[in-house]
């Protein structure tokens, strides 16, 4: 199971990628002798270990012919083996801290809450504390006082959001909750939709952003397009324009991937980076005019919204032990909000003027 160093990295500044698990498709070809999965796997996959491996297949995390499998299990030609590949390294320790939490559902299986703007999701560089993951690993021990401190952050965590982004995530609170979020993750077919406020108008009414994103070249907190695609990985999000508001709009990101600033990094690919995103060139009046009056008035909007203008709205699921189909949304936070209607007014003050 590959490691990537640039998820420690993003951890710095608190921000992080979306996805934590990616997916390796392989069929083993027709004179392949019959060897163990494990030692047939380990030959194919860069960076990992056999020990490693041998904890993913434990858990699930190997399929052949859509069955996990053990370790010893001999490959066969015409098998079709898929491995879920978990791209965050393990943490050592997590300190279990009494956090306020606000946790939307939760079962046996699985936990979903709503993360608040500032609050990071696990720990790493400069945030050992204070996280989601030091939270639910309290809120588990009050529930299990036996339960390790590293059950959960080993395996509960599918995926996260930057810390400056507001809204849902989904936890899972044992192995085969994780397997089973984790394959819908890594195939696309978690639905996520996000609200953000973006400069600019559009001429169309949607649209999709099919551009491979990496890290940049320069700036390793950033991350960057590569239209050529032969650096970075897939990325696709999909825009719906719910609100024109002139200099800025209002839009809907549906995403079928997952990756580091994806939705923040395409719109500022095709020209409407989102409101007061400071990484990414929203931070300062991208659209609009020259006057005063329009400089303070965005100012306000700024102090109003101190971060980038996205939230993670709508979370949808089938749930990974009864397949049962699940679909959570939240509320725009206050700030969002008040700032949304600025604008509102702003557009029809003058649309009226112009009258």
């Amino acid at each position: 199971m590959q490691e990537d160093t640039a998820w420690e990295k993003e951890q710095e500044d608190g921000d992080s990628g979306e996805s934590r698990y990616e997916r390796m498709d392989i069929t083993v070809d027709k004179g392949q002798e019959s060897i163990r999965v494990d030692k047939f796997l380990i030959s194919r996959m860069e960076g990992g270990t056999r020990n490693k491996l041998q904890q993913g297949i434990e858990k699930g995390f190997v399929l052949v012919n859509n069955q996990p499998v053990k370790s010893n299990y001999k490959v066969r030609p015409g098998d079709r083996i898929i491995i879920y590949s978990e791209t965050a390294p393990d943490l050592t320790e997590i300190v279990p801290e009494p956090l306020s939490l606000d946790i939307r559902y939760e079962d046996n299986d699985i936990i979903v809450l709503h993360k608040p703007v500032g609050m990071v999701v696990h720990p790493g560089s400069g945030n050992y504390s204070g996280t989601i993951v030091n939270g639910i690993a309290w809120h588990l021990q009050q529930q299990q006082p036996n339960l390790s401190e590293t059950d959960l952050p080993r395996f509960g965590l599918v995926h996260r959001i930057d810390k400056n982004t507001s809204g849902l995530l989904v936890l899972a609170k044992h192995a085969a909750a994780s397997v089973g979020l984790a394959r819908q993750f890594a195939e696309h077919t978690v639905h996520r939709r996000y609200i953000a406020l973006v400069w600019g108008d559009f001429e169309e009414d949607t649209g999709t952003i099919n551009v491979s994103v990496g890290r940049h070249q320069r700036h390793r907190k950033m991350m960057d397009v590569f239209p050529e695609g032969d650096y970075g990985k897939e990325a696709v999000t999909h825009f719906k324009v719910l609100e024109r508001f002139g200099y800025v709009s209002l839009i809907e990101c549906r995403l079928e991937t997952g990756r580091t600033h994806q939705i923040r990094v395409h719109m500022k690919y095709i020209g409407h980076p989102l409101f007061n995103d400071e990484i990414y060139g929203g931070d300062k009046i991208v659209k609009g005019t020259i006057f005063t009056k329009y400089r303070q008035f965005v100012d306000n909007c700024f102090a109003l919204c101190p971060r980038h203008a996205l939230h993670a709205k709508t979370l949808g699921f089938a749930h990974p032990i009864s397949g049962k189909p699940m679909l959570f949304d939240s509320e725009i936070p206050d700030d969002m909000t008040l700032v949304i209607e600025k604008w509102r007014k702003y557009a029809a003050s003058k649309s009226r003027n112009q009258e």
